[in-house]
């Protein structure tokens, strides 16, 4: 396997020594451009208390494109798909290799805050949050409670 580049480095030195807060990516031991994130549901969002499993991995050709993202846990999203895939402007044209792994994490982790069904992957879940907000919230609640349930140590 052929070294990391520099910039991957520093940016998992950076996760490690400023970390965000309700955000972990840890690199897996067997790749270092595979991480391990979990973030935390904000807590004005249906996804409060929740804990979502996420894997991050970057290409070889970042920064210059985007890292991949996909949430592992299951989520009631507008903006995520059942298979985890994210619609987030950042992962796709707004990529920039001027942002960072914390950048995007951030980045996704303000999307759980704030559901666009306007700009939907999941299209059932953005017309269901569009006919009935308060009903789709709910079902994001239940699901979080049900599939994002923090796990206790």
């Amino acid at each position: 396997m052929a070294a990391l580049p520099k910039r991957i480095i520093k940016e998992t030195e950076r996760l490690y020594s400023e970390p965000v807060p309700g955000i972990t990516a840890v690199p897996s031991e067997e790749n270092l451009r595979y991480f391990e994130v979990t973030i935390e549901g904000p807590s004005s969002s249906p996804y409060a208390d929740g804990e979502f499993q996420l894997e991050l991995y970057l290409p070889d050709d970042y920064p210059m494109c985007a890292p991949k993202v996909r949430f592992l846990t299951k989520i009631y999203h507008p903006n995520i798909d059942k298979l985890g895939r994210i619609c987030l402007d950042v992962l796709k044209d707004n990529w920039s290799p001027a942002l960072q792994i914390r950048t995007v994490l951030l980045s996704i982790q303000a999307l759980l805050g704030a559901p666009n069904p306007d700009d939907p992957l999941a299209n059932d879940v953005a017309e269901d949050w569009k006919k009935d907000e308060q009903a789709a919230i709910q079902v994001a609640k239940d699901w979080t409670a049900k599939y994002a349930t923090k796990k206790e140590n």
